[in-house]
Parts: C-alpha cells; structure tokens; sequence
C-alpha cells in the first residue's frame, strides 16, 4: 500500500510558510497548514494550494498560538489523529516585528515577542512533536523530518536593533535544531533552512538603501524569493534529503560582505 506523503507547516498564511506549502502540495503532499490569527491569508494559502494540487491530497488548517502549551498540544494531537503519522514538520512560524502591529513596538518588546514565539514555543512544540513521531508509525520508506527556519546572518550579526534580536533568536534556533537533531538521531531528520535576504512582505517595501544591501550581499545579485526557501525545504525533507541532518543550510545566493550606508535604528536605551 503506498503511504501519502504528510507535512505540516506552521506559519502558513504567508510569507516563506505559504510558499513552503504550496510547494508540498506541488509534489503531492497531504497537508496540515497552520496559522496564528491571520484567517484571511490561510484562506488564500489554501486557495492557491487547491489550485496546485493533487486530486486526492487531504488538507487540515489549524489555528493555534505556538506560545500556549495547551495550544501547541491541541495543535500536534489535531495533526497526528487525522492522519496517524507526520513525514515533515516544518517550523515557519515566527513573530512579525517589521510590518506587523509590533513594528511600532520598543526593542525589548519585540525581543520579548520574538523569543516567546520563535524561540520558546518553537522549541516546546518542536518536542512535543519529536515525542509523537517517535510513538507513532511512520511512512516506512522514509525516515519523519523536522525542519526549523532560522537566518544566515545569525552566524556573523548584523548591524541595528534587527541584526541583534534576529542574530540573537534566530542563533538560538539553530542551535536547538541541531541539539535535538542529536537527540533523536537515527529515527528523525533535523534540520535548519537559513535564508538570506528574501523578498517578502517587507522586502517588497522597504527603503532604496535596503534593496541595495540586499542585493549586493548575494552573489548572485538579487533579492531570494520564498519560493526558493520552499524549493530547498520540499527537496531536504523527502528523498533527496535522506542523508541530510543536522545541518544549517544557508539559503542566499552566496552571502558576501560588503559595506552599504543603511541608517541604523539602534537607541540602545530601550
């Protein structure tokens, strides 16, 4: 009997997590997309996913904050009872600081926000689910994958209020990811996708001086699409990636330093 192929992709009402799932379904997933609060925009990732589609794929949206340990648990038992196994879960979900109603927030509100959403609750769900896929079957020809999105320049830093609460969090991420990789090998595929400069919602409005920074910082001169996030993180989860884990892979172009004049926002007082 042939096993579907399941992903879950939290985050998936837009931006990278969006493109992530609509690349699964491309290739015949059965899906699991969740989002936070963003309705209107799951709507539309669902949509277009319908459009790409398979016939005979199956889809779940679940709505549940990742911060909340009761929500994250209705979350991970809502996924493994609807289709008694997970191949890839994907952790795309992260607090909107640039464009979102944070945006106007101080600095440590926004590092409060992001460490509660993309650090703390992705490592409590991520658990969560790496306890589930250890009881539960799973597709026998491949082996269940995680995949968690952390950020190229978390290595190096960056410049500004931005560079220190991404470089910071996203560092964090990272390092759990490889940690818990350790912890389940050899039954779970862990992984961490870093994208470089790509164009999402505030990539597509930002300043003249940031498009500059963005492009001349890839080698191959142009801003990344969440497409090309969606295409590595489809290839590392299935077959392709079976020898794969325990990486950081830096999704870029090829970053390059290079010195670029940006205003800083940095007050350091807040």
């Amino acid at each position: 009997m042939e096993h579907s192929f399941v992903a879950v992709v939290t985050g998936a009402s837009s931006g990278i997590g969006k493109a992530i799932a609509i690349e699964f379904a491309r290739r015949g997933a059965s899906l699991v997309l969740h989002c936070r609060q963003n309705l209107a925009g799951l709507s539309h990732s669902v949509s277009e996913i319908q459009h790409v589609a398979k016939s005979e794929m199956e889809l779940l949206t679940v709505v549940s904050d990742i911060r909340d340990l009761e929500s994250n648990r209705s979350f991970v038992d809502a996924a493994f009872e609807r289709f008694g196994y997970v191949d890839a879960w994907i952790n795309a979900a992260g607090a909107d600081v640039l464009t979102g109603e944070a945006r106007g927030h101080s600095f440590a509100d926004k590092l409060a926000l992001l460490w509660a959403t993309d650090v703390v609750g992705t490592i409590i769900l991520s658990r969560m689910v790496a306890a589930k896929m250890l009881e539960h079957p799973h597709n026998p020809d491949r082996l269940p994958s995680m995949i968690h999105i952390g950020w190229d320049q978390a290595e190096h830093g960056m410049e500004g209020d931005s560079g220190q609460y991404f470089a910071a969090t996203k560092a964090a991420v990272a390092a759990f990811s490889k940690s818990l990789a350790k912890s389940v090998a050899p039954r779970i595929r862990v992984n961490c996708i870093a994208p470089g400069w790509i164009q999402t919602e505030w990539g597509s409005q930002t300043s003249s001086d940031w498009q500059k920074r963005a492009t001349g910082e890839s080698m191959l001169g142009r801003w990344g699409t969440p497409q090309d996030i969606a295409r590595v993180v489809a290839s590392v989860s299935l077959g392709d990636g079976a020898f794969i884990n325990g990486q950081t892979i830096a999704v870029n172009g090829g970053w390059q330093s290079m010195s670029f004049s940006v205003k800083s926002e940095s007050k350091l007082n807040d």
